[in-house]
């Protein structure tokens, strides 16, 4: 078979190790930054594309190499990644797949503020915050532009991941390095914590990314401090409800 996998998340490095155990599978991986497709590489796929791909761009793409099947396997967030992957496959008439992980669990708390979107959520964390209380972002490099439009850089904790991109791009919004926590991985309730007490932050803001990103843990964290958590909750593509959505390998496994 022959296999387009949308990568770039922890998932997409599942989904290809797991068609890479059959050697006659063609793995052709997207993904939109150098980094991931590193990561894409050393999962096995076997071709990457490293860059955004419109729409004709992946109907070109499915053409020259005959792909049978789609596996988007973006994260939640990826909104106009999966519309456009679902449009591509549906006219040239190839299988889609969305792996999508699986929801957080949400506990029940009053300090858990449900936003729409980001430039909402940054408008909440300006409400929440006083001139010189430090707000932690734990919601990706890509969203905090539109953090830095209504909270002073100066009072945005930030993790993002250990290179260079990431570093880069949250310098670019004025960020100080003083403020910048770089480090790979999902982490414990108890590290978050400690994170957040050295820091002395007030509030969170993150996503609903769901249990492989690591949500659950950060928003108990706040929680359990008695810290406001803004969340970002996943962006809804009503073009999946006609597709085969899984949330697992053995669901997978079970479609393909």
């Amino acid at each position: 078979m022959r296999y387009i996998v949308m990568s770039g998340t922890s998932d997409s490095s599942k989904v290809i190790n797991f068609l890479s155990e059959d050697e006659n599978n063609y793995i052709l991986a997207t993904t939109v930054t150098d980094y991931g497709s590193k990561i894409a590489e050393s999962a096995g796929a076997t071709e990457v594309i490293s860059k955004a791909l419109r729409k004709e761009d992946f109907i070109n793409v499915i053409k020259e190499k005959n792909i049978d099947t789609l596996i988007d396997a973006t994260h939640p967030f990826a909104a106009v990644a999966t519309e456009t992957a679902i449009e591509s496959a549906e006219e040239t008439g190839i299988n889609y797949i969305r792996y999508e992980r699986a929801s957080t669990i949400l506990p029940e708390s009053d300090l858990i503020k449900k936003v729409s979107t980001f430039p909402e959520g940054a408008l909440k964390a300006k409400e929440l915050l006083g001139d010189d209380e430090k707000l932690m972002h734990l919601a990706g490099v890509m969203t905090l532009p539109e953090i830095v439009k209504e909270v002073n850089p100066k009072q945005i904790i930030v993790r993002v991941l250990p290179n260079t991109f990431s570093i880069s791009k949250t310098q670019k919004t004025g960020i100080p390095a003083s403020n910048i926590v770089a480090m790979q991985g999902t982490f414990s309730k108890e590290f978050n914590m400690s994170l957040m007490k050295e820091f002395n932050v007030k509030a969170v803001i993150t996503k609903e990314s769901g249990e492989s990103g690591g949500s659950e843990e950060k928003i108990n964290a706040a929680i359990e401090l008695g810290l406001p958590v803004i969340l970002v909750t996943r962006p809804v593509v009503e073009q999946i409800k006609n597709h085969t959505v899984v949330r697992s390998i053995d669901e997978l496994k079970e479609v393909i």
